[in-house]
């Protein structure tokens, strides 16, 4: 079976270019271009590991990186990038990423780091990572996987965009995360009426969470929210 790579970048013929390559050397590939789209499109693509350039349109590569690690611990990821500063090179690997290549690349490079990147796993890390991820909040447990929020012997079966917003939070949390960055990262713009639905998702997560009264998702008025776990 072949495997999995999900390739992100915003450049339509470097995207190309790139994706014809890593699949003419037996990968099934699939090519994103905006960084909005990239954590719903795990729901029907599950990749052994994620190529993630850093400038990204509507979300950053940086924070994809933290999303993706938040809920796939052991997926590598390459991040991709034309900045060359030590700084840049520490928040990539902070953001969650496993390897670091810089623009312009070769292909052969690329695809050595691919292979290399697969060999530094276990074979079975794939098949249950997603088994084994779960997020204490806490005295909840939240599967994000399962779409599932739990406390005690109730299981609270979350929707898909309900997840995608707890996971954002939680991957921030006891940090402000901003209001445009949720509205990016799970509906793909900040429309009026997509910031109406946040709102009514914010209500909805609280009252799901209220069992623990140490649990809180503050509203910053004009930047997001504070979400605060013990």
């Amino acid at each position: 079976m072949k495997k999995k790579v999900l390739y992100i970048e915003d450049e339509p013929f470097l995207g190309k270019i790139v994706k014809e390559t890593i699949e003419s050397q037996g990968f099934d590939v699939l090519l994103i271009g905006d960084g909005a789209q990239v954590m719903s499109s795990f729901q029907s693509f599950t990749p052994e590991i994620c190529i993630l350039d850093v400038m990204l349109p509507n979300v950053d590569g940086f924070t994809l990186g933290r999303q993706i690690r938040s809920r796939y611990p052991k997926l590598p990821i390459i991040f991709v990038t034309a900045k060359i500063e030590t700084d840049d090179l520490l928040q990539g690997f902070e953001s969650g990423g496993t390897d670091y290549i810089k623009k312009p690349f070769s292909m052969k490079e690329l695809i050595a780091r691919i292979n290399n990147q697969l060999k530094l796993i276990r074979p079975d890390d794939h098949e249950h990572q997603a088994k084994i991820e779960l997020i204490k909040l806490g005295d909840y447990t939240f599967a994000p996987h399962k779409y599932e929020l739990a406390i005690k012997d109730s299981v609270k079966k979350l929707s898909s965009r309900e997840a995608e917003l707890l996971t954002m939070l939680s991957t921030n949390r006891n940090q402000t995360t901003g209001r445009k960055l949720l509205l990016k990262g799970i509906w793909g713009d900040d429309s009026y009426y997509n910031s109406r639905t946040l709102d009514v998702y914010i209500r909805k997560l609280r009252a799901y969470l209220s069992h623990d009264s140490r649990i809180e998702i503050i509203t910053l008025k004009g930047k997001g929210y504070h979400f605060m776990v013990p």
